[in-house]
């Protein structure tokens, strides 16, 4: 079976970004995570990791700067 072409272009009818990523509710967490890391001030290279966030909802508690893979890796696995 071959796989559907994906599409992530924004305004693209069916597109990835107006299905998802541009939600209200997408894009205040994104600006509350872009906030976070400006606030940790990370160098290049590193992301902001919210010591005791949770996988849905608020993004509240003390902030670290760790690399990208670490950060990445310790997430728990999405289904």
């Amino acid at each position: 079976m071959a796989r559907k072409k994906r599409v992530y272009k924004k305004g693209a009818k069916g597109s990835e970004y107006d299905a998802y990523h541009g939600t209200k509710e997408q894009r205040a967490r994104r600006a509350k995570r872009n906030k976070d890391s400006k606030r940790a001030k990370c160098p290049k290279g590193q992301e902001a990791h919210h010591v005791k966030g949770k996988r849905k909802g608020k993004l509240s508690g003390p902030v670290k700067c760790v690399s990208k893979k670490k950060n990445r890796s310790i997430q728990p696995k999405r289904k």
